[in-house]
């Protein structure tokens, strides 16, 4: 219920990670693309906006439209991903595809150079403080590798169960954004969590 707030609170932060959950995709509901636009309009940091939700070709769109600097889609709900990144590339924002954990990176891999990011999750999205999938990590170790192989600037994202126990194998197997929710939002000091996370990944990274 404040929301606001709670954005300042992670002013230090590179940007804000902004679920967007449909109920269909994913068994819950957040926000929508009013909610995003608003949440850019207050700032302080540019929005990352995560669509966990069905019918991605159509509804993505508007999302860098209502101004988050970048925009990650599912794989598994989109029909056309090049068009669509290409489409959200057109309208200034970032493109990223995201992967459920039982979803292969091997098939994108041929294809990773039509987006600015990846999106590995290491939980099953739909929730909130769920623990860190450590199978997840020769996963991520073999899309940076691909990506090193292929001399492309690819960012790799985790997200779920990203803590100062998990950031750093996270970061030695290939990834370098990191998305933090309960870790930080559940510290006395968001800031203070924020530049911890942020120092145990830099000196891991390669």
């Amino acid at each position: 219920m404040r929301i606001g707030e709670e954005l300042d609170r992670i002013a230090s932060a590179d940007s804000v990670h902004v679920d967007i959950m449909d109920g269909h995709f994913v068994p819950n509901i957040t926000f929508g693309v009013d909610m995003v636009s608003q949440i850019v309009r207050h700032g302080p940091i540019p929005v990352d906006a995560h669509l966990m939700i069905e019918d991605a070709d159509r509804e993505a769109p508007a999302y860098a439209e209502a101004g988050a600097d970048s925009v990650t889609f599912h794989l598994e709900a989109a029909s056309a991903p090049i068009r669509l990144a290409r489409e959200l590339r057109a309208k200034n924002a970032r493109a990223g595809v995201a992967l459920r954990p039982a979803t292969p990176v091997e098939p994108l891999l041929d294809i990773i150079g039509e987006f600015d990011m990846l999106l590995l999750m290491t939980v099953e999205p739909g929730f909130g403080g769920q623990s860190f999938l450590e199978t997840m990590l020769p996963k991520i170790r073999r899309a940076r590798k691909a990506i090193s192989d292929a001399h492309l600037e690819v960012s790799i994202q985790v997200d779920g169960g990203v803590n100062r126990e998990t950031i750093e194998r996270c970061a030695e197997a290939g990834a370098n954004v990191f998305v933090a929710g309960s870790a930080i939002y559940r510290a006395q000091d968001a800031a203070s969590e924020i530049d911890a996370l942020r120092t145990l990944a830099s000196s891991h990274g390669h």
